[in-house]
């Protein structure tokens, strides 16, 4: 398979974001405006999810901060920038920590062929 443009790895990410959305078992909301996903939680609060397309990333807004990721092909991780964590793992954790409850979400590598 061939690599993954940024914005393919962007918008499968979205979409893998979504379905995982939709079987949380947490009371959240979320809403897709142009390639920009808001995570609403029953708190007010909220994660923010949007592609910065000129430095190829995948940035996240959350209370506690704003974080980057780059793109592993390798891998099919978005990773972050500062840290190499992955980025739904520090999503779930981040979704945790304003939620108040545990969410966690878990996805397949996007290189993943099947």
């Amino acid at each position: 398979m061939p690599e993954k443009t940024f914005s393919e790895a962007y918008e499968d990410t979205l979409e893998q974001l979504e379905g995982l959305l939709d079987e949380c078992d947490a009371d959240i909301d979320y809403d897709t405006v142009s390639n920009i996903l808001t995570i609403d939680f029953e708190n007010g609060s909220k994660l923010i999810i949007n592609k910065q397309s000129a430095a190829d990333q995948l940035w996240l807004a959350a209370h506690s901060g704003g974080f980057h990721y780059n793109y592993d092909a390798g891998s099919g991780c978005w990773l972050n920038d500062r840290t190499g964590e992955e980025f739904f793992a520090e999503l779930s954790s981040l979704a945790t920590e304003q939620a108040g409850e545990e969410i966690s979400f878990v996805k397949e590598p996007l290189n993943k062929s099947g």
